[in-house]
């Protein structure tokens, strides 16, 4: 069974921010440390910051020749089963690293002369230059690495969707990246059927088939040995019956097979071709309609349905407030990730609503920052369930919670606002008295974004968005 279905969320895998997993099953997804890397939101810097971290001390250990700090660091490396991802058949157990072959695979990293020469520079950069390292052992290293960051993930959605924890669970062992050890605690855990299980962010998953050897190989090696052939004029330039000069891939591969070996000794004499298949390779968050066949359309009408059944009032404002949720976890993934209900600040005297990471690598999101220059590593919502319209105590109130360090962006989500150019003044006049720029969002704009939703096309909402903010900015 699914998680949801374990715990009767009564939400589908677009509504929620974390994988869906079905616990008996192992999912065919993976962690992929080259794609953590290139986020931009808090909480995947901060996990990528700790693989490098554990990384660097591998690296530095084989450089100075203790090779047995080396191999202790790779002893915890053990086979992960609690985030049930990856290609384990029948019950999941993972396929790590694991105490039966860590000093193979901690061996052929050693003896393959690729850390020594500087080419590994990162834990990723061993799919491309070790024998028998697949995407399946490199995403469970990640795993097991990053395991207090997926904890901590676990607990916070837990608690959104009011999933019973257990606690003093022996968390596994983690790398700490300030003391540059591997560590375990004893922490709130989510516990299924006796195990632990980790809940893992849909928006950091992959199916891992972008920072590969054979994409390096054929679509930038041999790019690059095209161009040189055809400036040496080697023996391998071709002519066409037009007089244009040209080499064949089939020549070069004959002359040069794919082999990690000779992929460590090109990047050794050409390390400039690495850097631009590290810089050009583009990796996406998986669309929600990859990551389940849920008709998409029907989930629509089943939301707007919703929406327009549930009464506004004091009554059903925690309704309310986990129906726009899991709406706006739908409309806004994966620009805005890793949402948290009732988050407390100023030590708990005051709490926001709903606060999402700003993970925006393009669109609305990210212009906000970049070309509005207004601070958003965190996007803050505040759900009004009221029959009546909000006025200024409401607005006052959300951007009292504002910060450079939180953010300054803030919606309003209401049921509906009869004087809404009036509203909109007082959010001009907000945002011109520099207190943080306010948007808000009714039950007909919520109506409407579901409807023109595009599960591969943000541009309808990032129109709508991008409107929206300009009466506020401009008018």
């Amino acid at each position: 069974m699914r998680i949801s279905e374990i715990f009767k969320l009564n939400r589908s895998q677009p509504e929620l921010d974390f994988v869906d997993v079905d616990t008996e099953l192992d999912t065919p997804l993976f962690l992929d440390p080259f794609f953590l890397g290139l986020r931009t939101d808090r909480w995947s810097l901060s996990a990528s910051d700790t693989i490098r971290s554990f990384f660097q001390q591998v690296i530095r250990a084989i450089r100075e020749d203790n090779i047995q700090v080396g191999k202790d660091l790779f002893a915890y490396l053990h086979e992960p089963n609690a985030t049930c991802l990856g290609l384990s058949q029948g019950r999941p157990r993972g396929r790590g690293v694991g105490v039966e072959n860590t000093d193979d695979i901690f061996g052929s990293i050693v003896n393959s002369q690729a850390i020594q020469s500087g080419v590994i520079t990162d834990l990723e950069d061993n799919l491309l230059f070790v024998d028998g390292f697949g995407k399946d052992k490199l995403s469970d290293m990640t795993t097991n690495i990053i395991r207090k960051h997926l904890l901590e993930y676990t607990v916070s959605q837990c608690k959104l969707h009011n999933i019973a924890l257990t606690e003093n669970i022996p968390s596994g062992f983690y790398w700490n990246r300030e003391t540059l050890q591997w560590e375990q605690s004893y922490e709130e855990s989510l516990i299924i059927d006796g195990r632990q299980i980790l809940l893992v962010p849909k928006g950091i998953i992959s199916y891992s088939r972008s920072y590969v050897p054979d994409k390096y190989y054929n679509h930038y090696v041999l790019n690059f040995m095209q161009s040189e052939h055809l400036r040496l004029n080697s023996a391998l330039v071709q002519r066409r019956a037009n007089g244009t000069r040209y080499v064949t891939k089939k020549d070069l591969k004959e002359q040069n097979p794919l082999s990690k070996e000779f992929l460590i000794g090109f990047t050794n004499r050409n390390p400039e071709v690495l850097r631009t298949f590290k810089d050009e390779v583009q990796v996406n968050s998986l669309s929600n309609i990859e990551l389940s066949n849920i008709d998409i359309n029907r989930l629509v009408k089943s939301l707007c349905m919703q929406l327009r059944q549930v009464p506004s009032g004091a009554e059903n404002a925690d309704n309310y407030h986990t129906l726009i949720l899991g709406i706006l976890d739908l409309l806004f993934y994966p620009h805005l990730i890793y949402p948290n209900k009732e988050k407390e600040i100023h030590e708990g005297r005051k709490r926001i609503d709903i606060t999402f990471d700003n993970g925006a690598k393009e669109g609305i999101f990210h212009r906000l920052h970049n070309s509005m220059r207004l601070p958003c590593s965190y996007i803050m919502v505040e759900c009004k369930n009221y029959s009546s319209d909000p006025v200024n105590p409401e607005l006052d109130q959300l951007s009292g919670r504002f910060s450079p360090n939180r953010g300054t962006v803030g919606f309003l989500v209401c049921r509906n606002i009869n004087n809404f150019n009036l509203f909109l003044k007082r959010c001009q006049d907000t945002y011109r008295d520099s207190r943080g720029l306010i948007v808000p969002i009714v039950d007909e704009d919520i109506l409407n974004l579901l409807n023109n939703y595009d599960p591969m096309n943000f541009q309808y909402i990032d129109r709508f968005l991008s409107e929206r903010i300009r009466q506020i900015a401009i008018n």
